[in-house]
């Protein structure tokens, strides 16, 4: 399976694991999985620590892409036929710009999206697949 974190996903799998619900623990540490973390989450993080709205305990938010290499995770950005078709999502309940392209991405290279966020729903009819 292939699948990318969404950005509390991969936080929380860095700094409070037991967040993370049983399955996704083991689906991220599983090598049998390809586990990804966008660039789009990172300028999340950058842009929420910027503005006092994310603290970081002990690290920078340039320190996560050693961390999210050293726990195997692929690095990945969204193509430019990605940025240049994201208008072609519908708009549905969730709003947040960050979450919606992490969504386009996956609908896109048909990933699964590991999130517990509950306003995604509206994304598995047109084909996302979430896990949590």
């Amino acid at each position: 399976m292939i699948a990318l974190l969404d950005t509390h996903s991969f936080l929380w799998a860095i700094a409070t694991p037991e967040k993370l619900s049983a399955k996704v623990r083991k689906i991220i540490v599983d090598p049998t999985h390809e586990i990804h973390i966008s660039t789009i989450s990172f300028w999340e993080i950058s842009l929420k620590f910027a503005l006092g709205k994310l603290d970081l305990v002990g690290c920078m938010p340039e320190d996560l892409i050693v961390v999210a290499q050293d726990m195997g995770l692929g690095i990945t950005s969204p193509t430019p036929n990605e940025s240049a078709t994201f208008h072609h999502l519908p708009k549905r309940a969730h709003k947040d710009p960050f979450d919606r392209m992490l969504i386009w991405q996956c609908l896109q290279r048909q990933w699964a999206f590991i999130s517990k966020d509950d306003a995604l729903s509206d994304y598995e009819a047109l084909g996302l697949t979430t896990l949590w």
